[in-house]
C-alpha cells in the first residue's frame, strides 16, 4: 500500500534550518484533525482552505504534493 500524502510530508519535519516544507510538516504533525489516511488531493486541498492553521499554505501543499506524486 503507498504511503499517505500526510506520511511522506512527515519527512520533512524538524529540520535544524527551518523552510516552508518543514514548517508545513511541523504544523500538519500537531493538527490532530489533519486528514491523515487520504491520499485525495481535493480533500486534503478542501481541508487546508476551510481549517488548517495559517503555516500551512496551499501553494506549500501544492508544492509538496508534486514532490508526492513523482516519487
Amino acid at each position: 500500500m503507498e504511503r499517505s500524502f500526510y506520511h511522506f510530508a512527515l519527512s520533512y519535519r524538524g529540520k535544524t534550518e527551518a523552510d516552508d516544507f518543514s514548517r508545513f510538516a511541523d504544523a500538519m504533525f500537531l493538527d490532530h484533525s489533519f486528514p491523515k489516511t487520504t491520499n485525495d488531493f481535493e480533500k486534503i486541498s478542501r481541508y487546508l482552505e476551510e481549517r488548517a492553521h495559517p503555516i500551512m499554505k496551499a501553494s506549500v501543499f501544492d508544492e509538496l504534493w508534486d514532490e508526492y506524486t513523482s516519487h
